[in-house]
C-alpha cells in the first residue's frame, strides 16, 4: 500500500493531478488508513499507469474513460480515432511549416522594397543636390549617426570596401581635414 504522494511520484504525476483523476472518476477511491489517509494498491498503480500511457499519447480524458470502462476492441477503435485525428494534426503542421518557408524566402518580406545606391543619387539630385551637397550631406551624417550612416549605406547594397571609403572620406570632411 502507498499514499497519494508516494503513487504520484512514481507516475511523474502532481498529487494534485492523482487527486485529479479521482474527483472525476478516473480512479476509484481507494481505501483508507486508520489515520484516514488514501491507501493505494497494486491494483490502482497499474490503472494510473495505464492512465498516463493513454495520457502521453495525447489522449484526452473522455477517451482514457471510454478505453478503461470498454472491452479491449472499444479501445482499439478510441486508439484509431486518434491516430487519424494526430495525421490530420501534423498535416496541418506542416502545411504551417510550408508557408513559413515559402514567407521566409520571400525577401520582400519585413523589409522596404530595395533601393539601390544609384536610385538614391538620382532622387538627390533630382532634389537639386550637387556632388558637393552629397558630400556634405554624408560628412554630417557620419558626424552625427555613425552607426546609422553604415545601417543606410548597407541599406543602399553598397559593397563593404566602398562603405568603408565613404565613411573614411565624410570622417575626414567632418573634421575639416
Amino acid at each position: 500500500m502507498w499514499t497519494v504522494s508516494k503513487v504520484a511520484r512514481q507516475c511523474g504525476l502532481s498529487r494534485g493531478t492523482l487527486l485529479y483523476y479521482e474527483s472525476i472518476g478516473l480512479l476509484r477511491a481507494p481505501a483508507r488508513s486508520a489515520a484516514n489517509y488514501r491507501r493505494y494498491g497494486e491494483a490502482d498503480l497499474r490503472r494510473l499507469r495505464q492512465i498516463c500511457a493513454y495520457r502521453h499519447a495525447g489522449l484526452t480524458l473522455e477517451d482514457i474513460r471510454a478505453i478503461l470502462g470498454r472491452r479491449e476492441t472499444d479501445a482499439v477503435a478510441v486508439l484509431k480515432r486518434r491516430l487519424l485525428a494526430l495525421d490530420g494534426e501534423i498535416e496541418t503542421l506542416r502545411a504551417h511549416q510550408r508557408a513559413i518557408l515559402k514567407l521566409l524566402k520571400d525577401n520582400s518580406i519585413g523589409r522596404t522594397k530595395m533601393i539601390t545606391k544609384e536610385k538614391w543619387v538620382s532622387i538627390m539630385k533630382a532634389s537639386g543636390m550637387t556632388e558637393a551637397d552629397m558630400h556634405r550631406w554624408h560628412a554630417e551624417f557620419e558626424k552625427s549617426a555613425p552607426a546609422e550612416h553604415q545601417e543606410f549605406l548597407e541599406f543602399l547594397h553598397i559593397p563593404a570596401a566602398e562603405i568603408r571609403s565613404i565613411r573614411d572620406w565624410s570622417a575626414r570632411a567632418g573634421r575639416g581635414a
